[in-house]
């Protein structure tokens, strides 16, 4: 029996004004999902992707669906 689950709680975001991408690390591979202000550039961190399971997280609470930009 389970008492407690990680629930999704979904969030939205204004694809007029942000993007979704993952910024990644060239020396260590280190991923984070977030949002890109499509106005000045900046990249606001949201969450580390360790694993796909992360990933998917982060699309289904921000419903997101395909690829993410991946930036370097």
């Amino acid at each position: 029996m389970i008492f407690f689950r990680n629930k999704i709680h979904k969030k939205t975001y204004d694809p007029d004004k942000r993007k979704p991408a993952i910024r990644a690390s060239i020396c260590t591979g280190e991923q984070v999902a977030g949002f890109i202000d499509l106005h000045s550039g900046h990249f606001e961190e949201i969450m580390l992707i360790r694993n796909q399971k992360d990933l998917q997280e982060f699309k289904d609470t921000y419903d997101i669906t395909g690829d993410l930009d991946i930036i370097y």
